[in-house]
């Protein structure tokens, strides 16, 4: 009879305990969105401003940067070099535009989706390039609430076909 005593108020703890559950954290994607948006406004901006360190500082310590024609960038010294290198190009100009913007429901993580012109001169012939591309850059929030990307994915679209050769009329 004792066993009853004891595990009868054990389980009415038990259960009210599990009733005290936290309510869930706020919904904060849209506010979220909207922050990383602006993020990636002014990020452009430094773009073009060619500040390679300032634009590095957008990235994570350990970012993962693939941009098509390039070798993988890993970590803040090697994406800073990447990006000196080209931002030294006088011909380099960077603008990028976000498209959509998708928040985890978690409101820690999130991805953004956009387009890119990069301009630069060609290292086969010295002139002056222009690429047009697509991008996906993964952003994590930090633990003072700021969001920096960890993996950033530029792809150039394939260049427009050569036009078709002359034919010559017998």
């Amino acid at each position: 009879m004792k066993t009853i005593w004891i595990a009868g108020p054990a389980i009415v703890i038990a259960a009210l305990l599990a009733g005290c559950d936290k309510p869930p954290a706020p919904d904060t994607r849209e506010a979220d969105a909207a922050a990383i948006r602006a993020l990636e406004a002014e990020w452009a901006k430094v773009g073009m401003s060619k500040d390679a360190t300032k634009f590095v500082s957008y990235y994570t310590p350990d970012a993962l940067v693939l941009m098509s024609e390039a070798p993988a960038m890993r970590g803040t010294e090697s994406i800073t070099a990447g990006f000196k290198g080209a931002m030294a190009d006088p011909n380099f100009s960077l603008n990028f535009t976000t498209g959509k913007v998708t928040v985890a429901k978690s409101g820690d993580l999130a991805t953004t989706e956009g387009t890119f012109v990069q301009t630069a001169t060609n290292p086969a012939d010295k002139q002056k390039m222009t690429v047009k591309g697509n991008y996906i850059t993964n952003w994590a929030k930090q633990a003072d609430g700021s969001w920096k990307s960890f993996e950033d994915v530029a792809m150039n679209e394939p260049a427009p076909p050569a036009p078709p050769a002359a034919v010559k009329k017998k």
